[in-house]
C-alpha cells in the first residue's frame, strides 16, 4: 500500500464518490458495503494513515481557511488521525469525528489521550444523515471521503469553514471532481475560498457567509 491503493480500489472508490455526489439516493445502497469494506481494513488503515506527511495538505488548507474554531467536525474520520491532529492544532476546541465504519471508530476511541476525553469524541454516524443541530460546527473537515453536500452545509455555522482534502490528489479513491464539488457546495450556499496542493495531496476550502439576522434564517 506504500505506493497507493490498487487501481481497482481507486476505480471503485471514485465511482462511489461520483454516484453519491450526482445521485445522493444511491448512498442507501452503497452505505452498507462501504462500511463493511472499511471495517475489514481498519487495522491496516490504523497503522499507516497517521503518517505526518498525510497531514501536510490539511495543515495548508487550515492556513488558507484562517479558521480559529471552537467546534470541529471531522467527517469520515476513519481511525481518527485528522481529528486528533486538529485537537492538537486547536487545544481549546471540541472535536467530533464520525465515520460509518464501527471498527474504525473503535480504534479511534482507543487513541484519545486521557486528558482530552472531555473534548474529543468519536461516534458511528452516517454523513448523509447527521444528528447534529443546524450550524453546530464552525469548522468541518473531510479527508478523502465522499461529499454529502446538503448535510455538510447544514451543520456548518455562518462564518464557518469547510476544508476538503484528497490525500493523494486526483488519485485518491474518494476524490470528488473539483467542478462537481464546487457546484454541489455552492448550490448549498457555501462560498469558494480556494484550493492548493501540498506534498502528494490537494485541498479545497469553502466558507459559509455571514448574514444578518438569526442563524435559523441562513
Amino acid at each position: 500500500m506504500r505506493d497507493g491503493p490498487p487501481a481497482h480500489v481507486r476505480i471503485i472508490g471514485q465511482s462511489v464518490t461520483w454516484l453519491v455526489a450526482r445521485f445522493p439516493s444511491t448512498w442507501a445502497l452503497l452505505r452498507r458495503p462501504t462500511a463493511r469494506y472499511f471495517d475489514r481494513i481498519a487495522p491496516e488503515w490504523h497503522t499507516r494513515i497517521g503518517a505526518p506527511d498525510r497531514m501536510a495538505p490539511l495543515a495548508a488548507a487550515i492556513e488558507l481557511s484562517g479558521s480559529e474554531p471552537t467546534r470541529i467536525l471531522d467527517l469520515g474520520t476513519g481511525t481518527g488521525a485528522a481529528a486528533l491532529w486538529l485537537a492538537k492544532r486547536y487545544p481549546e476546541a471540541r472535536v467530533t469525528g464520525v465515520d460509518v465504519a464501527e471498527e474504525m471508530i473503535g480504534l479511534a476511541r482507543g487513541d484519545v489521550p486521557a486528558e482530552d476525553e472531555d473534548r474529543i469524541s468519536f461516534e458511528v454516524a452516517d454523513a448523509a444523515d447527521l444528528r447534529f443541530e443546524t450550524g453546530a460546527f464552525d469548522l468541518v473537515v473531510q479527508v478523502s471521503a465522499p461529499a454529502f453536500f446538503g448535510e455538510t452545509a447544514r451543520v456548518l455555522a455562518p462564518g464557518g469553514s469547510l476544508v476538503i482534502v484528497s490525500s493523494r490528489g486526483t488519485g485518491t479513491p474518494f476524490h470528488t471532481p473539483v467542478a462537481l464539488m464546487r457546484r454541489g457546495f455552492e448550490r448549498e450556499g457555501l462560498e469558494w475560498v480556494g484550493e492548493g496542493a501540498e506534498g502528494i495531496g490537494t485541498y479545497y476550502v469553502f466558507r459559509r457567509p455571514l448574514r444578518l439576522g438569526s442563524a435559523e434564517n441562513y
